[in-house]
């Protein structure tokens, strides 16, 4: 009896570096992933950019194309919500001192002042916030066309850490203080946050609250919650980022090493 010969399976070769000019030209000749395209447009992440394009919302040349793999040329024409949308070249990082009665959209509805009326006049790439911050709420937002790093910045998962002073109508017990930090149960679901406590040199209607959740106008329903009015709300850090010499309605660019810790370390 003869035993039928074994076939040895090849084992997969080790692919070549690809530096990115390569992959700028291979790009040029193929085209781009049609989720890519969308997310270096600055919209969204890549997975967001695709549940977009399932969704039929991406256009490529007037026709809705709902492959995610779609390869765009550069002559091809990308329409998403049936507005034209291009790659951005540049990455732009905004560090915003948010001022009070200012909406945090890109437009209002209503003509309210919004934040992108305040940059309006100095950058040229779209950007977007990052999160919300309510109209009466002041303080750091985030203003950026990359996808990537909006999605990081915003997602729970990533537990990213927010300071805000929050001025109270009345002196906080320091039973409330104690409430707060052990967690509270609100209407939609229970909440803890990182840290509380007295703002120090002030009195006791001034509170630090250190917190990650995202969830809807949280800090102030904590209070409301406990029967206090909060008078203002001020967030006075964002993701290893402070106000330090950025006063209320101005903004900066991130130094280099900012952008690299918010991708890298945060």
């Amino acid at each position: 009896m003869h035993k039928k010969p074994r076939h040895k399976k090849n084992s997969p070769k080790p692919n070549p570096k690809v530096t990115p000019e390569e992959t700028s030209n291979q790009e040029a000749s193929e085209g781009m992933r049609l989720n890519k395209y969308i997310a270096h447009c600055g919209i969204c992440s890549r997975r967001k950019a695709a549940e977009f394009i399932k969704d039929g919302l991406v256009k490529v040349n007037d026709k809705v194309v709902a492959e995610i793999g779609y390869r765009v040329l550069e002559t091809d024409q990308v329409k998403f919500q049936n507005k034209i949308v291009t790659p951005e070249v540049n990455r732009v990082y905004l560090l915003m001192n948010k001022p009070k009665d200012t909406v945090t959209t890109l437009k209002d509805e209503r003509g309210r002042k919004t934040v992108m009326d305040l940059v309006a006049n100095t950058v040229k790439e779209r950007i977007y916030p990052v999160g919300r911050l309510d109209r009466a709420t002041t303080g750091l937002l985030l203003l950026t066309n990359d996808g990537e790093l909006a999605k990081k910045l915003s997602h729970p998962s990533h537990n990213i850490k927010k300071i805000y002073h929050v001025f109270l109508d009345q002196d906080v017990a320091p039973e409330d203080i104690k409430k707060i930090a052990n967690g509270l149960q609100l209407e939609d679901g229970p909440i803890k946050v990182d840290g509380v406590s007295y703002v120090q040199g002030k009195g006791k209607q001034e509170v630090g609250v250190e917190i990650h959740s995202g969830r809807n106008r949280i800090v102030r329903r904590i209070f409301e919650h406990l029967k206090y009015r909060v008078k203002k709300l001020d967030r006075v850090y964002y993701a290893g980022l402070t106000k330090k010499d950025l006063p209320r309605g101005r903004f900066r660019f991130l130094t280099e090493k900012e952008v690299i810790m918010l991708k890298h370390f945060v």
